[in-house]
């Protein structure tokens, strides 16, 4: 399971024109749920989102949590991000998890957060063209990947 989050002043999702998801302060967070992930993977990985510390402290060090802020967060489906590009210019993506549990993978995680003390969680529309808007703040943006925690050793 895979999540980019960007530290945004704020960030908006359109679909067909229309606002469908958006956030003030907080994360703008891309979501991929890959062959091999478990409901397991997503409680590890919305922990870790919640919990992670990038927001400056008042000493100008990366030391606060999202819910230290009582930031917001846009989560969109991404399944762009299990793109294997090892072979060749054109990306596979037959890594990605099939559309139907990664649409419950990803509904599940923005839920997940939300469990986890995030107040506010939108999202854009799953399996749709989607136009993002944001202000990246930093910029800061860091990868999760769950498999990189689950390796033995």
């Amino acid at each position: 399971m895979r999540a980019v989050i960007q530290r945004v002043k704020n960030a908006n999702v359109t679909v067909d024109g229309a606002v469908v998801g958006k956030c003030g302060v907080g994360y703008m967070i891309l979501f991929c749920a890959v062959e091999g992930d478990s409901e397991s993977d997503i409680d590890l990985l919305a922990k870790k989102t919640a919990n992670l510390r990038i927001f400056e402290d008042e000493n100008g060090k990366m030391n606060k949590s999202i819910l230290d802020i009582d930031g917001e967060i846009l989560c969109i489906s991404q399944f762009t991000l299990a793109a294997d590009t090892k072979k060749g210019n054109r990306p596979s993506f037959i890594n990605a998890m099939e559309p139907t549990t990664a649409s419950k993978y990803y509904d599940l995680y923005c839920e997940a957060l939300k469990v986890n003390g995030v107040k506010s969680v939108e999202t854009g529309e799953f399996g749709a063209d989607m136009q993002v808007s944001l202000v990246n703040d930093g910029p800061v943006t860091i990868i999760l990947d769950t498999d990189v925690w689950n390796k033995k050793g």
